[in-house]
């Protein structure tokens, strides 16, 4: 089959290769266009990420297409309303990284716990005192999980590896978890009131934005922390702060910011388009929670490792295949 690829970085380039080599194959590392569909009007399978516009005046001229495998998680660059009309397949990668996030997710919590970065700061500079530098264990500590989303009960479970206990607040409890992961579901004023750290695994929606706010965050136990590698508009920034200030929250451990609310896809932090309209690094310079000693905050680091990029090349490589030897059914609902 002919197969486009668009938005390609070289690593991506070579596996796709190694999987498809079979096939008709073409690369771009620009996004698809009315300019560069010019040179790929024969394409049956498409592949791309957010940047490629795939809409109806850009999908017609491609009248061989019958699948468009997106690599991202969303949709919403696809016009799915023509694809249905014209039998044209669409499928993304709806979740991905769910180790590499959650191990993140307990690199921060144990940093907090441990006192690392202090640590790590102190000695560098030849300090090798341990004054203000004792921590404390996570065995026996209460976990408390905000969404029970395939990240969250990664992090449930490893949580229960250190012994902790977990309770959690989601929208949609599965009662049988609570026997196969060792969890007590509750609702949200009752984790924070019981959670020796809080942990936020939602997305970021209407319903959730600053789901822990100025008004709840009294609730949380005191000596508390709070860590957060899901979206920043979860948690509004005002409320960690008067929550730190007033000694509500021991510290906290941030993967993402409020600022951060123009990203829709974690691997947008990669490519050179999203550069182009975002400078995080200003963003983050003028954050005023990067001056607090208890608060440790790393730059959306937390999808970013090669076994997460690699999961989405293989998981669009096995649509492509699927789709070719007819396995695959189905379109992305619109």
């Amino acid at each position: 089959m002919n197969i486009a690829f668009f938005e390609t970085e070289t690593w991506e380039k070579e596996l796709f290769e190694q999987a498809l080599g079979d096939h008709t194959l073409s690369f771009s590392s620009e996004p698809l266009d009315r300019t560069t569909l010019v040179r790929h009007k024969d394409a049956e399978v498409l592949s791309s990420f957010i940047y490629s516009k795939l809409s109806r005046d850009v999908l017609s001229q491609l009248p061989k297409l019958t699948l468009i495998a997106t690599r991202s998680t969303g949709v919403d660059h696809i016009d799915r309303a023509y694809c249905s009309e014209n039998g044209i397949a669409v499928r993304s990668v709806p979740a991905y990284g769910i180790n590499t996030i959650a191990e993140h997710t307990f690199a921060l919590i144990l940093a907090l716990s441990r006192k690392i970065v202090s640590s790590v700061e102190r000695t560098r500079r030849g300090n090798f005192t341990l004054d203000g530098l004792r921590g404390f264990e996570l065995a026996g500590k209460t976990l408390g999980v905000v969404g029970l989303g395939s990240i969250g009960m990664r992090v449930a479970e490893l949580a229960r590896a250190f012994d902790m206990g977990v309770i959690v607040h989601t929208r949609t409890p599965k009662i049988e978890l609570e026997n196969t992961l060792g969890i007590t579901y509750v609702d949200l004023p009752n984790l924070l009131g019981s959670a020796d750290v809080v942990s936020i695994h939602v997305p970021l929606t209407t319903e959730t934005r600053h789901l822990i706010n100025k008004d709840n965050i009294k609730l949380a136990k005191h000596g508390s922390f709070l860590v957060n590698t899901a979206r920043g508009g979860v948690v509004e920034t005002e409320a960690i702060l008067w929550a730190l200030e007033q000694g509500i929250l021991a510290g906290c451990g941030l993967d993402v910011l409020e600022e951060e609310s123009a990203l829709k896809e974690e691997r947008q932090l990669l490519t050179r388009e999203f550069l182009k309209t975002c400078d995080l690094k200003t963003q983050l310079l003028n954050h005023v929670l990067l001056t607090k000693d208890n608060v440790i905050i790393t730059p959306h680091n937390a999808f970013n490792s090669r076994e997460a990029l690699a999961e989405i090349v293989g998981k669009t490589i096995n649509t492509i295949t699927s789709y070719i030897s007819g396995k695959l059914k189905g379109l992305v609902p619109k």
